[in-house]
Formats: C-alpha cells, structure tokens, sequence
C-alpha cells in the first residue's frame, strides 16, 4: 500500500494530539515522550495497522510501547 507522505505525516500528527489529551500533557511534551520512548517510530512503522483502529486504541497501544522502552506514563 502506498501511501502519501502527508497522509501519514497529518495521522502521526493527530495521534500525538490525541495522546497529549489522554495523558493530560500539551502537544510539544507529548512529542518529546512519544519520540524519546520510541512511540513516533511504533507508529510509522506500524501505520498500516495502527491507522485501521481508534484513537482510543492507538493510545493504548503507544502507552503499553512506551512503558516497555522506559516510559513512566500509564
């Protein structure tokens, strides 16, 4: 499946957001999080996946991924 760069680019964008309000963080420290325990990397590696299930769910998902790589956040 090819996708547009910025298709992908505008989903990673959006999950960021949607992972900043689950975990009551503003956009730039989630990033920070997300980038620093390897979540970014999960969700473009995974887009064809991860794109196909909820927010909710992807969240989920980066919370488990991150806490496995170091993270703190639950």
């Amino acid at each position: 499946m090819n996708v547009r760069i910025e298709d992908r680019l505008a989903y990673i964008i959006a999950v960021v957001n949607e992972f900043a309000a689950a975990h009551s963080l503003n956009s730039q420290q989630a990033y920070r999080y997300l980038d620093r325990f390897k979540g970014i990397d999960f969700v473009d590696q995974f887009y064809n996946i991860e794109h196909t299930q909820s927010f909710e769910d992807v969240v989920e998902d980066l919370s488990i991924y991150c806490r496995k790589n170091g993270g703190a956040l639950s």
